[in-house]
């Protein structure tokens, strides 16, 4: 089973102090890009993994979804996302996206944000979510980009003319990284862009965008803190359609 990392009292309670966790998707800068790679949802039946709080499901109802399904492994996430939806037609689940099983074409759109770098090998959950979709079906989803996950040492260096620096060593280097980000010793994994990239074609999927993310300027005039993003890529977005 992956590691359950949410269900960590010390984790849930940083993770909840979030201003995207607070606020939901509006808070999350990556948002409006995340919108421009994704179909209209009206009628849409829709599968959100790694749902946390289901603040997607929620969204997708509201963007006219027919069905929504989020699946977590962490109870305290699924128990928080139960609190805030008052909604027949989205429901929530348990599962563990490296043993995950999906009934052929149930969904017609399947969505993740920052949960699939927790997995060891995305293959599998890739192959499962294209079998998962009729022809057509879309597969939208974000992850730690390989710049932002590849050194051991996740974190800027400074010179000492004050010269900032984040260090990409180890990048060709997969596999298991250990950070300690809200609490000690969160596992995630590191694997090259172009890793992800032939994961997608080998299941199936043509590759319809990808947005190396970055703050546009007036997100940095907005929130000052976002400067720093736009030295480095902490996250990539992807969109991608079953044939």
């Amino acid at each position: 089973m992956s590691q359950n990392i949410y269900d960590n009292q010390a984790f849930f309670d940083g993770y909840a102090r979030l201003p995207r966790s607070q606020f939901g998707l509006e808070a999350a800068p990556e948002w409006p890009a995340i919108q421009a790679m994704l179909p209209v949802l009206t009628g849409k039946r829709v599968l959100d993994l790694g749902c946390g709080y289901g603040w997607f499901c929620r969204r997708a109802r509201a963007a006219g979804a027919a069905k929504v399904l989020g699946i977590d492994l962490s109870e305290k996430m699924l128990a928080r996302a139960r609190e805030l939806t008052d909604d027949i037609d989205i429901s929530y689940q348990r599962g563990d996206l490296e043993q995950l099983v999906l009934p052929s074409q149930a969904f017609d759109v399947v969505y993740s944000q920052l949960t699939l770098h927790y997995l060891p090998d995305i293959g599998p959950l890739f192959t499962s979510i294209h079998q998962a979709l009729p022809p057509g079906g879309w597969f939208v989803f974000t992850v730690e980009h390989p710049i932002y996950t590849c050194s051991p040492r996740q974190a800027w260096l400074t010179d000492e003319e004050g010269q900032r620096s984040w260090p990409v060593n180890n990048y060709q280097n997969e596999g298991k990284r250990v950070s300690n980000w809200l609490a000690d010793g969160v596992v995630k994994y590191h694997r090259t862009l172009s890793t992800t990239l032939n994961a997608l074609i080998a299941a199936g999927f043509a590759i319809r965008h990808v947005n190396e993310w970055g703050p546009a300027a007036e997100q940095i005039e907005a929130n000052p803190a976002l400067a720093e993003e736009a030295e480095r890529p902490m996250m990539v977005l992807f969109s991608a359609q079953r044939l």
